[in-house]
């Protein structure tokens, strides 16, 4: 413990970004927690005690700093790695499960009792879940106050809040500030993104900044979703480098649409996002999805590391830093859009899935340019005759897969949320007609966002490889980082 607190120390006096989100100090002699890159004078070793999370710094009495904002890094890597309980819970209470369905539906979607999970995550991350969650709302808010107009007792409500005395409790324990003092510190000038949507208070659109650490390759990004793009759901306007990816969203309040934009912010760091909803309260499921899209809690220096060892993987890394394996907004939509688009998910899913858009799909009350439907539920597409996919180039069997594939999402006995146990998952994919191991391994890496999978007989796979000089695409010195390798061969120029 020591040696790695010494080894913590030191990433805060050389201000070293690659670890914020990762862990947290606090300062005793100050009473507030920071992030490691902190630009304040670096605290003597003895007044300094490290956290896993806010949430463990808050509980302990800190205070966030208003410098660097603690609360507003990328979240770890390492809860997208792990596939146990505090890894899997980790990425549901991100995902706003204890807000919506409180610790009891977080332990029941995790399969254990409230007790257990209380106790594991206190004992490694020092917060149990109603910690973290009050965290993650306490963000919310100051989100909220300093980018709209909403009277503060909406925000409460909105972020989460069971009252507005809790809501400023809470904003004064974490900021040493009243809601009213948070809001007069807002930014005085607006970001890009905050002018994607025409004004008219908070409901308009809330805009974001979306941080990231080390280097972001926004352009691979970019023209991967915009070659997938599918219309009615999504659409990519502007010119390379200047791009906004614009898409709907499926929320637990109603539809919503996100906008991100291709640009990073002038001192880097962050992508600039605006997101309309239909109701506040899903603010913070709606940019985490946008964030596993967009694959934001990546540590790109950790993954070069570990691939550049591979010579001939070594070049390709070198040439493309920060280069993200994109995930998904909707697990089950991209299940759907794996399966329609088989081995050639570009022309062909993308025709497919915006026939079943038209066909199947929520419109949205109001069209917002490209934007007009939600992607159909596994509910409407289970009972559905499909018929829409009677075209020469799909076979039966995949309509097959696709119909056992939605009515086991629509049944339950197949799960895709943020916390599924990914092992189970994938076995569970195998024992559909018709779902073979590409598709299961291809829904694992895209639609559950596991960092470490290398699809079995991927035609594309296997020409990047040739075109790198690969031995083989299935190097166990690539892990636990074998998505980003595929990402890096698939790229191979």
């Amino acid at each position: 413990m020591t040696t790695v607190e010494d080894s913590r120390y030191t990433a805060v006096t050389s201000r070293d970004a690659r670890f914020d989100g990762v862990f947290f100090f606090a300062v005793a002699t100050t009473g507030i927690y920071c992030r490691p890159s902190c630009p304040a004078v670096t605290p003597k070793r003895q007044n300094v005690t490290f956290y896993r999370t806010a949430a463990a710094a808050q509980g302990a009495g800190y205070r966030a700093c208003r410098r660097c904002r603690p609360d507003a890094v990328p979240g770890s890597p390492e809860w997208n790695v792990r596939a146990d309980l505090v890894g899997r819970a980790m990425r549901l209470i991100g995902d706003g499960v204890v807000d919506r369905e409180g610790v009891a539906g977080l332990a029941d979607r995790l399969g254990y009792s409230a007790r257990q999970v209380q106790r594991q995550l206190t004992a490694e991350l020092g917060a149990g879940p109603i910690a973290l969650a009050r965290a993650q709302r306490g963000h919310t808010a100051r989100v909220l106050l300093q980018t709209t107009t909403l009277q503060a007792a909406e925000i409460a409500f909105a972020a989460g809040f069971a009252s507005v005395r809790q809501f400023n409790d809470t904003m004064r324990a974490i900021y040493a500030a009243t809601p009213s003092e948070l809001r007069s510190a807002r930014p005085g000038r607006p970001s890009r993104a905050a002018q994607l949507a025409p004004e008219g208070g908070g409901r308009a659109g809330v805009p974001l900044r979306l941080a990231h650490r080390g280097p972001y390759a926004a352009g691979q990004v970019f023209d991967h979703l915009a070659a997938r793009a599918v219309a009615g759901v999504e659409e990519v306007v502007g010119a390379a480098g200047d791009r906004v990816y614009r898409r709907t969203l499926r929320l637990p309040g109603g539809p919503a649409i996100a906008e991100v934009d291709e640009r990073p912010g002038p001192a880097g760091g962050w992508l600039e996002c605006r997101l309309h909803l239909t109701d506040l309260r899903d603010l913070t499921t709606a940019t985490q999805r946008v964030r596993q899209l967009f694959d934001l809690d990546a540590d790109p220096c950790a993954v070069a590391e570990r691939l550049a060892a591979d010579p001939a993987l070594a070049p390709l890394v070198a040439a493309r830093p920060g280069l993200r394996a994109p995930g998904a907004a909707d697990p089950q939509e991209t299940a759907v859009r794996v399966v329609l688009g088989g081995q050639d998910p570009l022309a062909r899913g993308r025709a497919l899935g915006a026939r079943l858009v038209a066909a199947y799909g929520q419109p949205l009350a109001a069209p917002s340019g490209g934007l007009t439907h939600l992607f159909p539920a596994a509910d409407d597409l289970a009972g559905a005759s499909l018929d829409v996919l009677d075209v020469p180039d799909v076979g039966t069997g995949r309509r097959a897969a696709l119909r056992a594939l939605t009515t086991a999402l629509a049944e339950g006995s197949l799960c895709l949320d943020a916390g599924v146990d990914r092992d189970e998952a994938e076995r569970r994919l195998l024992a559909l007609p018709g779902v073979d191991a590409w598709i299961a391994g291809s829904i694992r890496m895209h639609a559950l966002g596991d960092p470490d999978v290398r699809p079995v007989d991927d035609a594309a796979l296997a020409a990047g490889a040739r075109r790198a000089g690969a031995a083989t695409t299935h190097q166990e010195g690539w892990r636990p980082w074998s998505t980003y390798a595929v990402h890096h061969l698939w790229n191979a120029p």
